[in-house]
């Protein structure tokens, strides 16, 4: 089965916001929280780079290791999904997370935080999908539809991947052929293991290939 994972091309990233927008306006997010935000390094130095981040859904996520109820899941694509009937709002996952992906809604009075929100990969929550509940809590389940995320179906130059990891991995060492720089991905060793999508395997002595 695939396994779902984002790449971000930081060559190709120019800090248009459309993934933001388009996340934003496909799940109705909560006001205050952004599931997917455009971050740019050296901003005004010239070699800048624009990186479009969300939630990496990691192949071992520290959100899930520190909640204290267990309401983090993974499902069989890899998605890490939360269940917010579950979640008690204590922001542990918030501080864990290297991509600061959960966030808290801005709703309410002051002091109250209510439910943690993140980035879904487009992929419901626990209730059935496409149903209303689902929806209303997490937004619109576009992988049932046989989709890909909104955020990056909407990347006018294609700087931002999703989709099975090996094919999204293979898409991106092709763009590091041919254009023979950016072999390394910002997040993808963090989130993934510590191989980079775009470089060669490492050679093993002794193995012959």
């Amino acid at each position: 089965m695939a396994r779902m994972k984002f790449i971000c091309d930081a060559e190709r990233c120019i800090e248009c916001n459309g993934c933001v927008t388009a996340c934003k306006n496909e799940h109705e997010v909560p006001w205050g929280v952004n599931r997917r935000r455009v971050v740019t390094l050296n901003d005004g130095v010239p070699g800048e780079k624009s990186i479009s981040v969300a939630c990496m859904h990691c192949s071992d996520a520290p959100c899930m290791a520190v909640c204290p109820v267990n309401c983090f899941y993974k499902t069989d694509e890899g998605v890490v999904l939360h269940d917010k009937d579950i979640c008690i709002g204590c922001g542990y996952c918030s501080y864990a997370c290297p991509f600061g992906a959960p966030q808290f809604p801005s709703q309410g009075t002051f002091g109250v935080r209510g439910k943690m929100d993140k980035c879904t990969f487009c992929a419901g929550g626990p209730e059935a999908n496409g149903s209303e509940a689902e929806f209303e809590k997490y937004g619109r389940n576009r992988l049932a539809e046989g989709k890909l995320p909104a955020c990056a179906e909407m990347c006018s130059t294609k700087a931002l991947l999703a989709g099975d990891g090996d094919m999204v991995a293979d898409i991106f060492r092709n763009r590091v052929v041919k254009r023979n720089k950016g072999a390394e991905v910002w997040g993808w060793g963090t989130a993934y293991g510590s191989k980079q999508a775009g470089q060669a395997p490492a050679k093993v002595e002794g193995v012959k290939k």
